[in-house]
């Protein structure tokens, strides 16, 4: 599980430095510019990092699974092999994937107007700077979301109800308790990144207002990955102990005086 969670860790780093510089370096700037290069690079190597998000994501559950569901299996299953396996699929299937789309998008005419009203390069402002309306790209596009947010959250839920199901079914409520401990926060930062990234992109009406699509493109690329070391580490004891002490100041003191 560590070994999953690291490596999460280390992609979400990843993720936020494709964006957040660029963001922050224009907002104290007054010429706000890119290179055309320079945003297509950002925009697959955001949403590739995006992407291998929501693998690992998947294979984060699928952890859970065979340790609370077939736990006497478990290191016979999750061997040195399957892991390594799994974390480079994790990593390389993004950029495998996302290169289908950003190819398609970079070839649309682009004749002007240049001007990007968003803070980072995302696929929806930028066909909607193309000349011409191309539906098959669009059309390309949306499929690659439908099946790729879809078919990895059904995964993630699919895993998580045979999860509850077993836990439900164990006699020790210890045992009940430290399993949903476990699972909670996966499940937390899961519904945080599909539930913003799914309104953004599989919602039927996906041309959303402009400063709708920026407040649900910062949600998802600042606002989330800021949360998800928070949510992790709400199962550290220690994390715990100087929460409560944090929150039990003043009531500590008043009883020792």
């Amino acid at each position: 599980m560590y070994i999953f969670l690291g490596n999460f860790s280390l992609l979400e780093i990843c993720y936020v430095t494709t964006t957040i510089p660029n963001m922050l370096a224009n907002f104290l700037s007054t010429r706000k510019s890119i290179s055309f290069v320079s945003c297509f690079a950002q925009f697959y190597f955001f949403f590739s990092f995006g992407c291998d998000e929501g693998f690992f994501l998947c294979i984060t559950a699928f952890d859970r699974y065979l340790a609370i569901c077939h736990p006497l299996h478990y290191p016979h299953v999750m061997t040195k092999q399957l892991y390594t396996g799994l974390v480079s699929f994790g990593w390389s299937c993004g950029f495998i994937l996302f290169l289908t789309p950003v190819v398609f998008i970079s070839q649309l005419p682009y004749c002007g107007p240049n001007v990007i009203n968003h803070f980072l390069c995302d696929p929806v402002p930028l066909m909607m700077l193309s000349c011409s309306e191309d539906t098959t790209t669009q059309f390309i596009y949306s499929t690659f979301n439908a099946i790729f947010m879809i078919g990895t959250f059904l995964f993630i839920l699919w895993s998580y109800a045979l999860v509850i199901l077993a836990v439900l079914r164990m006699p020790s409520e210890a045992g009940k308790h430290k399993a949903f401990s476990t699972c909670a926060s996966h499940l937390a930062v899961v519904i945080l990144f599909f539930g913003s990234v799914m309104v953004m992109y599989v919602s039927p009406g996906s041309r959303h207002p402009v400063k709708m699509q920026k407040f649900i493109t910062v949600f998802y690329s600042v606002i989330t990955p800021l949360c998800n070391p928070l949510i992790y580490s709400l199962r550290n004891k220690e994390m715990k102990a100087a929460l409560r002490k944090m929150f039990g100041t003043e009531q500590g003191v008043h009883e020792y005086k």
